[in-house]
């Protein structure tokens, strides 16, 4: 009460920077919150579980920095001789009418806490909407924040959230299997993995943009039928995996064939999949 005397005493500049100052505080604030929520995207405890909690936080930051200002703007209205009360009405009342007249509004808010409130997808996730792919950095009240692949940040309106394909390890894993003949000896499938090894490290080098992970080399494996393959295993963004099938599986089957005559080119292929995630943790 003490408080509010003494700001009701002061001057209708002084309390209109004062004003300002606690929503840039309260702004600060709600981004303060917003970015540790966003650190935990580092720790490795209990993975799904903090991330419902920073796109919640993602969530209520945008409202609450909407509702400082708000708040601030309204009470700078009153030092000018307009009623809070009016000021609120009215606002109910252009709110109503806003929300009639602008369903996509209504439609990004109404999303934003569906979002929110299921599994959808969580901050840090995966995922590709209508045909962007990206990091979910922020879920706000009218928009999703995706980073993608080069960098960019995208914003996605929440109510174009729709057909959402989620990826539940943040990668698509690309595996490149290289057969050989039954007739290869030992010491040409040595010189071909020798091969594969290089052409993979030539390849991380040209191509790093499109990797999502360190590429795994599981080395040679034979079938129950007796047939020998060396796998690779590359973690990569979903849609980039056009180098591995031209440049990658071109330049690879050129370097065996010097080495190894018999070698063709279909004995070199490349396939997609999507590793299955754990269960998601209840919240």
């Amino acid at each position: 009460m003490q408080l509010l005397q003494l700001f009701n005493e002061l001057p209708i500049g002084q309390k209109i920077i004062a004003l300002l100052l606690i929503a840039v505080a309260g702004h600060i604030l709600a981004r303060w919150v917003s970015r540790y929520s966003i650190q935990l995207n580092e720790r490795q405890l209990s993975e799904r579980k903090y991330s419902k909690l920073r796109t919640v936080v993602s969530l209520l930051t945008s409202m609450f920095i909407f509702t400082i200002y708000f708040l601030v703007f309204g009470f700078i209205l009153s030092e000018f001789g307009v009623s809070l009360k009016a000021y609120l009405a009215s606002a109910s009342i252009i709110g109503l009418a806003v929300g009639f007249g602008s369903q996509n509004l209504v439609q990004d808010v109404i999303t934003g806490l569906t979002v929110v409130f299921t599994d959808l997808f969580d901050v840090g996730d995966m995922v590709e909407i209508g045909g962007q792919t990206g990091i979910v950095k922020r879920v706000g009240i009218r928009f999703t924040l995706l980073k993608n692949p080069m960098g960019a940040e995208v914003f996605i309106p929440n109510r174009a959230l729709t057909n959402v394909i989620n990826y539940p390890y943040g990668y698509v894993r690309c595996l490149v299997d290289v057969s050989v003949p039954d007739s290869c000896s030992g010491s040409e499938r040595t010189l071909i993995g020798q091969t594969i090894t290089n052409m993979t490290t030539a390849i991380e080098e040209q191509f790093p943009a499109i990797l999502r992970g360190p590429v795994e080399l599981e080395g040679w494996t034979e079938t129950s039928m007796g047939n020998h393959y060396y796998r690779v295993k590359f973690r990569i963004w979903p849609g980039r995996g056009q180098p591995l099938e031209t440049s990658f599986k071109n330049m690879l089957c050129e370097s065996l064939k010097q080495h190894v005559p018999k070698f063709q080119d279909w004995m070199v292929a490349v396939n997609y999949q999507v590793d299955v995630a754990r269960p998601r943790q209840a919240t």
